[in-house]
């Protein structure tokens, strides 16, 4: 994401449309006395909205809806991760009201707010990425070689893949959309699961085969193949497609561009945006110019709930207890996870070292989202609106690696699934007292599945993963986490799926139908 200075104001109207979304200008964005991540009429890498493609205020307006309150922040924090074991809605007992609250105590009716509204915002991310192939489909007037053409389509097909993805895992059957329509053909029948996977490997493995392995600086965060690749190895690991999942990964792993060089401790500060470790991060930024128009709210929903200085956010989506007990002893991981607020007899600091105040409203924070107290007064507010959302993370691929490579099985595939696995918690350990985080060293593979499935646990912890995770390993693990974590009115077949949204049941005349168990 770039911001434009005074000198671009008479550029094309592209650059206002679009505000160029997933540009993102490094970890150096905020505080460079430069102004690094500003464009100036010298600087802007396109002449009149045109240049390296002339799809690109198309590309650019699909990204732009990867920061959609509606697609990366309000129900998506609701719908992946307070819902499950790991989270605790957080905030005040009526805050977020019936659809919340339905939400984290799983008695979702179909007149949600938050389903209604996730549904919506991934159909107009879809809408968009379909805006860019009938572009390059049919906009004659556009001169454009076969390459940039390629180039657009892979990237608006991720982008389509992506947002399938999304609603296949939330909705389970969904409408598939695939151009742009119009009204009069708009109101068309849900899709199997299978039917929806099945596209979206396809858009998936077309935007793996031509994106490129890398960008240049001043695209830093666009998609790229290792995205492509990292999500479609998610996509096959959902459907326990093993061997697919593993060879898919793999790519990623081998392509070079990625590591776990990067600090656990690093990786979630602004300092850390698109490392080594960053495979699919949504881009944001702020400055005091423009504080929150570049930027997305899902920090801000995490932010400590307090008065004045502390008052950082709507306090949502909170560590829960048996998250705070999974953590193995001296495992560094808890602390960069968990923001323990102080009491009377246990005054706390931050990492940045501020004194956490005594009497905020909830006992403990999401630790990965908070913020930088420089990059705050530099700004302007406390909100966090220039902080990135990460998506998927090289050791998320590393992790569904070891858990491909186990399920396949083999003396082989064993070694290279614990060597996966350890050095996801060699990195862990880095710094920390001897013993801590030993090398697992099972070959059962029952034991072996279950050390991974608490590494994936601990590692992505509060990153938006846990409830599809507890879903795909099916309803023993996924009941038994719930029921330990007092949710006890989950029912695996019911709520591994939302309600489609009655609002769209309605618009649809009866097209569409409702899910199991949501009828009554």
């Amino acid at each position: 994401m770039k911001i434009f200075d005074k000198k671009t104001r008479n550029f094309s109207l592209i650059a206002a449309a679009f505000t160029l979304a997933i540009i993102g200008s490094g970890c150096k964005k905020f505080l460079d006395t430069q102004r690094q991540g500003v464009y100036s009429s010298d600087t802007y890498p396109f002449s009149n909205g045109t240049g390296d493609n002339p799809y690109d205020q198309y590309v650019f307006g699909a990204y732009t809806e990867l920061r959609s309150y509606d697609v990366h922040v309000d129900g998506f924090l609701v719908a992946t991760s307070i819902r499950s074991d790991d989270a605790d809605k957080g905030s005040t007992p009526t805050d977020g009201g019936a659809d919340v609250i339905g939400m984290d105590n799983f008695t979702i009716v179909p007149t949600n707010g938050r389903a209604n509204a996730l549904w919506k915002g991934y159909y107009n991310l879809i809408s968009k990425a379909n805006l860019v192939l009938d572009q390059v489909e049919n906009n004659k007037e556009i001169i454009a070689t076969d390459a940039a053409k390629i180039q657009a389509q892979a990237e608006a097909r991720f982008l389509r893949g992506y947002a399938y993805f999304m609603l296949v895992r939330l909705f389970g059957r969904v409408p598939l959309v695939d151009k742009v329509v119009g009204v009069s053909d708009s109101n068309i029948p849900q899709s199997t699961p299978a039917q929806t996977y099945a596209f979206i490997e396809a858009d998936l493995q077309f935007a793996a085969a031509n994106l490129p392995v890398s960008w240049p600086a001043k695209f830093v965060g666009r998609l790229t193949k290792g995205a492509a690749n990292g999500i479609l190895a998610k996509v096959y690991l959902t459907q326990q497609k093993w061997s697919a999942a593993m060879a898919t990964a793999n790519m990623v792993m081998t392509s070079g561009q990625y590591d776990l060089s990067t600090s656990y401790d690093v990786v979630f500060r602004e300092t850390g945006e698109n490392s080594k470790e960053s495979v699919f991060e949504v881009q944001a930024t702020a400055s005091a110019q423009v504080q929150t128009a570049n930027g997305i709210q899902t920090t801000s929903h995490q932010g400590i709930r307090g008065s004045g200085i502390w008052n950082l956010g709507w306090g949502w989506n909170t560590p829960s207890t048996q998250l705070e007990a999974a953590y193995e002893a001296n495992d560094p991981r808890k602390a960069r996870t968990i923001l323990y607020t102080s009491t009377p007899g246990n005054i706390r600091q931050t990492i940045y070292g501020e004194t956490l105040p005594v009497g905020l409203p909830n006992p403990r924070y999401n630790n990965k989202v908070y913020t930088n107290p420089a990059i705050r007064a530099s700004v302007g507010h406390n909100f966090g609106y220039w902080m990135n959302v990460r998506i998927l993370r090289y050791a998320d691929v590393v992790l569904m690696y070891a858990e491909a490579a186990n399920e396949v099985g083999g003396t082989a595939n064993t070694a290279a699934a614990l060597a996966a696995l350890n050095s996801v918690r060699e990195r862990a350990r880095r710094g920390a007292p001897a013993g801590t985080l030993p090398d697992i060293t099972v070959t059962d593979q029952t034991l072996l599945r279950n050390a991974i499935q608490h590494e994936r646990r601990i590692e992505l912890a509060m990153e938006y993963d846990r409830f599809f995770d507890l879903i795909r390993w099916g309803p023993t693990v996924a009941e038994g986490a719930m029921t330990a974590a007092g949710k006890t009115a989950f029912s695996y077949e019911r709520d591994k799926y939302l309600p489609i949204p009655q609002a769209q049941i309605d618009l649809s005349k009866g097209v569409l139908t409702q899910n199991f168990g949501y009828n009554n």
